[in-house]
Parts: C-alpha cells; structure tokens; sequence
C-alpha cells in the first residue's frame, strides 16, 4: 500500500516540443511510404547494373512431328542458353547514372517530406497550446463574469443600479458561458490534430524552450535557402537524370553487340547440339519511334531546367515570406503587450470608478472583454511567432531531425541503397539485406 501511494504522488513528466517532434519523426506513415519509395528507387540502380551481366535461362519444350519420323512421337528438348550484352555505345551506362541521380533526388523529396512532417508537429503542439491558454482565459472570464452578476445583483437589491445592468450582466455570462464552450471544442479539435501529426494523444504540455535561431538578416537566410533546401536540391537531380536520358536515347540509335551461346539435348537424337556466336543488331527504321523518343527525352530535359528555375523562385519567396511572419509575429507580440498593460489599468479604474457610481455595469463588462481580448491576442501572437520561426527553418532548408538535434534514431537513405547497389544475388546475401532493413527499422 504504500509503495503504491509512493508511486501515485509522483509528478508525471509533461511533453515537450521535442517529445512532440520525436513522435512525429517516428511515427510518420507518410516517412515510412517515402522511405519505401525510395528503396524501390535503389533497385532501379540494381537492375541497370544487372542488365550489363550475362542472361542465362533454362529452356525445356515437348513437339510433336508430322508426318513421323520416327517411333518416337513426343520430342523432348532440354537446353540451356546464355546472352551478353557486351556494347551499346553507353546506353546502359548512362541510363545507370540517370537511375543515380533519380535516388539523390528522391532522398531530397524524402527530407522534404521530413520537414514538412516536422512542421506539422510544431503547429499541433503550439496550436494545442494556444487552444488550452484560451480556454483557460475563456474560464477565468465566466468566474468574473460570475462575480460581476453576483455583484449587479446585490447592488439592485439595494436601488443603486437598474434592471437593465444586471440584465446586461446576464447577457454577457451567456456569451461567456458560449465563448468556453468554443473554446473547449478548439481544445478537442487540437488534440486530434496533435495525435494526427505525432503519432498519439498528448499529456500535458510543457512550455516551449527558446526558439532556435535561424538567421542573421533575410538576404543570409535566402542563401541558405537557395544552398540547402532539398527541393532545389532535388530539382538539381532531376536536371542531371534528364539530360542522361538525353544521352541515353541518343545511344539507343546506334548498334548493339552481344554475345551468345546454346547448349541443348533431345531425346530423338540423344546428342549435345551446341552454339556460340557475336551478334551486332541495329534498328534501320522503327517508323519514327526512336527519333520521337529522343526529342521526348530533350523535351524532359527543358522541362526539369525550367522546374529548377521555377523551384529557386519558390523557395525565395518562402523564406521572404517566412521572414516577414516572424517580424510581424514579435511586433504583435510587443503589441499585445501594451495593449494588456493598458487594459488592465482601464480595468482596474473603471471598476473603482463604478463602485462610486461614476460607471456603469456595461462600462465594467466592456473593459473585462477588452483585457480578455488583449490576453488572447497575446496567446494567438506568441504561437504564430513560434510556428513561423519554425517555417523559416523550413524554408531555409534546415527543419531536420539532425538539425535540430532530438536525439531519435535516424534513417540512413544510403544503407539500402548501398547493400544492393552492385546488384546482388538473393542467394547468399539475403541475409545481409534483412541486416541492413533491420538497421534502418523497416523489418
């Protein structure tokens, strides 16, 4: 019995934001796709490198002759043959590279994707937050609303105010009364909204350490920006892989050579018939289908410059718009500041001022309401700041697991990609693939 009581009095640890960003970080069902769209990716690779390795395939077929020729109705063949591709003018070669820059690329979206899951985690804990603080003021405003009727009231009994006070007094606890149950409502809206970006339903929240920092000035952090965000990073990428495929459809045009070879037996006559040989294959007329290719692949090419430019515009203007919410944020923040401090010197004046008579119920509820706002304002402003601190260092390119330093297991893109990069066999090594999908937690 009392260890048990020993344990109960024992505070429960609230979460914290990097709680809340570990969770998100792995519990994320839309990483785990990614992730596995990217290994798909790395087998890509893999089977660009085995096209360049001899084909050897079993072959087995039943025939039957007519007329016959023999007692033998079924004839029976057995064969084994083998095929290598031994020049293509760098087709393969480049399609290999392309395959590679396609992987870089997709790590890019992947981390992408990481911010952006991030981000989301530090909106559902301030948003929370934010929802938990205004219906807490929403609370204490109907207990001083309370008070105020209570007071109204008193005062009627005694002739020195009119129905008309106390029943404005009613009016506004109804409102009040209204406004907390609005307010409790956001708070159930937030913790689902929580429990979809993290992963699970919070405790209690502590409060948020300082924002981390992100940049001196916004020409600094558009350099940034420019230098690491992962979607110019991945459009770079793209840019590279297309103009291989350039170089790969114009490979496609010319001969191939491979080399070829047959062994085969029968039941007829009994023998090994054998075969080996260089073949060079080129394709005269296709009815237009390479050249069409080819152009496709430039097309692809002028389309991924074009998307590269177009991803440079959109990350600057993310950060300048980024920059310009964190400025406005902390200036309504200094705002809401003043404006609570005035408020609360108007309330506390018009509420002396009413006990002798020189104000009115009304002008009492008016400055309640005004502070309650001035408080809200506060609240709304201090998380919009927080969460726009954060999408700066989206836009910035730098809102990462590594960056922030949270302390969770990561995951390695390049693991996978490296165990199966020289296209292995199942045979033999399979055992060191499950090793490796279970170094990164995917088994």
């Amino acid at each position: 019995m009392g260890i048990g009581l020993g344990l109960s009095s024992l505070p429960v640890r609230a979460d914290t934001l990097a709680d809340a960003l570990a969770g998100a970080y792995s519990n994320s069902q839309l990483l785990e796709q990614n992730r596995a769209l990217l290994r798909a990716a790395d087998e890509r690779v893999a089977q660009a490198v085995a096209s360049l390795r001899p084909v050897l395939r079993y072959v087995a077929s039943a025939k039957t002759q007519f007329p016959k020729t023999s007692s033998k109705t079924i004839v029976l063949t057995q064969g084994l043959t083998a095929q290598w591709l031994v020049y293509d003018f760098g087709a393969t070669a480049y399609r290999t590279e392309a395959l590679k820059e396609t992987v870089l690329g997709t790590r890019e979206a992947l981390r992408d994707i990481e911010q952006n899951v991030l981000l989301n985690a530090v909106s559902a804990y301030m948003n929370l937050r934010r929802a938990i603080e205004t219906a807490s003021l929403s609370s204490n405003n109907v207990t001083l609303i309370t008070r105020e009727l209570r007071a109204a009231n008193d005062r009627f009994e005694v002739g020195e105010i009119t129905r008309t006070d106390v029943a404005l007094a009613q009016s506004r606890l109804a409102t009040a009364r209204s406004a907390l149950v609005e307010a409790q409502g956001q708070v159930a809206d937030a913790r689902e909204f929580y429990r979809f970006a993290v992963g699970r339903l919070p405790g209690s929240l502590a409060a948020p350490p300082r924002a981390p920092k992100t940049a001196g000035s916004l020409d600094a952090a558009v350099a940034v920006g420019l230098r690491r965000h992962p979607s110019i990073l991945q459009a770079q990428h793209q840019v590279s892989a297309a103009e291989l495929s350039v170089a790969e459809a114009e490979a496609n045009r010319k001969p191939k050579v491979n080399l070829s070879g047959t062994v085969s037996r029968n039941n007829v006559t009994g023998g090994l018939s054998k075969s080996a040989g260089v073949e060079m294959s080129a394709t005269l007329y296709q009815g237009g289908a390479q050249s069409s290719l080819y152009r496709a692949a430039f097309a692809n090419a002028e389309a991924a410059r074009a998307e590269l430019r177009q991803a440079t515009r959109t990350v600057r203007q993310g950060v300048a718009e980024a920059w310009t919410a964190v400025q406005v944020a902390r200036a309504s923040i200094e705002a809401s500041d003043q404006r609570i401090r005035a408020a609360q010197v108007a309330y506390r004046g018009i509420r002396e001022e009413a006990a002798l008579g020189a104000r009115t119920t009304l002008d009492v509820l008016d400055a309640e309401q005004e502070l309650l706002d001035a408080r809200t304002s506060r609240v709304t402003a201090e998380s919009q700041e927080y969460v726009a601190v954060y999408e700066l260092l989206s836009a910035m390119g730098l809102l990462t697991v590594e960056h922030l330093r949270l302390g969770v297991k990561t995951y390695d893109p390049a693991a996978y990609y490296n165990a199966v990069k020289t296209a292995p066999l199942q045979t033999g090594r399979g055992d060191r693939l499950d090793k490796v999908l279970r170094a990164i937690g995917q088994k």
